[in-house]
């Protein structure tokens, strides 16, 4: 049995039990079903409800966090985690999740700190020893890609007049490379296609139209955009004003690739990686570059 066919059979079992119980708590195993089968505004809309009636249910709030996780909603995914702890106490599943939420939000060394605990009491998990290499090496990524932009900045002297009976002009210092640590747009979209796995990038205007890319994939990147733009005008227009505000990022995981929308002024960034890239690893290079490209 597959694991598909197993989380279709769990959201049925569970279905029919809230349908028959609607005050059940089992409606926190069904959100977090709907969850890992991809169907995050389903997951969204059984763990809201659910959580009207059950405010006080912790694991509820832990299944919140993981959806909102995985929308990208990054800072409410950490106060439903904080939510977790106030109502259960410290445990090693929010410790967990908590450094996952602490790595996407970019906070490295508040991530490494929980790793490092987790990894004492468990050194043999090989996804606690993954999640501490990404803390490491998104970092130093940062930092080496810095030093060579401060390298590339020449430094400049003028030298004094040789013109007969002019008094010498005093030196000027050598100016000191100014750090800059911002990224233009079209650096985004050659560093990240530069990660392992992530086959395209793009920026796309308000009305759906390519601005720039960096594609390497089977498919028209202005076909690609257009639909991608259709679809974050969709979920904006018909689903979430009513709701929860305005979509951030939008995530599509189709049979070959999957596709990682990301709004901006002006536009959306569109990821594109194959179908085994590393989410949690493309997500969090996402985050890197995009602080780097919107700082002042």
């Amino acid at each position: 049995m597959t694991v598909a066919v197993e989380i279709d059979e769990r959201i049925v079992k569970c279905r029919k039990i809230l349908d028959m119980d609607p005050n059940s708590q089992i409606f926190a195993a069904l959100a977090e079903a709907y969850r890992k089968n991809g169907e995050l505004d389903k997951a969204f809309r059984v763990c809201q409800n659910g959580l009207r009636i059950h405010p006080s249910y912790g694991a509820a709030h832990l299944v919140m966090a993981k959806i909102n996780l995985d929308r990208g909603l990054y800072d409410w995914a950490e106060a439903e985690v904080q939510k977790a702890m106030e109502l259960d106490g410290r445990n090693r599943a929010i410790e967990l999740l908590l450094a996952e939420i602490f790595l996407y939000k970019g906070e490295y060394d508040e991530a490494t700190k929980l790793l490092k605990t987790l990894h004492r009491s468990d050194p043999d998990s090989a996804h606690i020893k993954r999640l501490l290499e990404i803390a490491a090496q998104i970092p130093e990524e940062d930092a080496r890609a810095s030093q060579q932009r401060r390298e590339s900045v020449a430094p400049t002297q003028v030298a004094p007049s040789d013109m007969p009976g002019a008094a010498p002009e005093a030196p000027v210092q050598e100016s000191s490379p100014v750090e800059d640590n911002r990224l233009e747009r079209a650096d985004v979209l050659r560093e990240a296609v530069a990660a392992d796995g992530v086959k395209g990038a793009m920026f796309i205007n308000q009305e759906g139209l390519v601005v720039e890319s960096q594609w390497s994939l089977d498919m028209e990147d202005s076909v690609c955009g257009a639909e991608l733009a259709g679809i974050n005008n969709f979920v904006n227009q018909e689903l979430v004003t009513t709701s929860f505000g305005v979509v951030k990022s939008v995530q599509v995981e189709a049979r070959r690739h999957i596709f990682y929308l990301l709004a901006v002024e002006g536009g959306s960034f569109l990821f594109v990686g194959d179908i085994n890239v590393s989410l949690g690893s493309m997500r969090m290079r996402v985050a890197g570059l995009m602080e780097r490209h919107l700082s002042a």
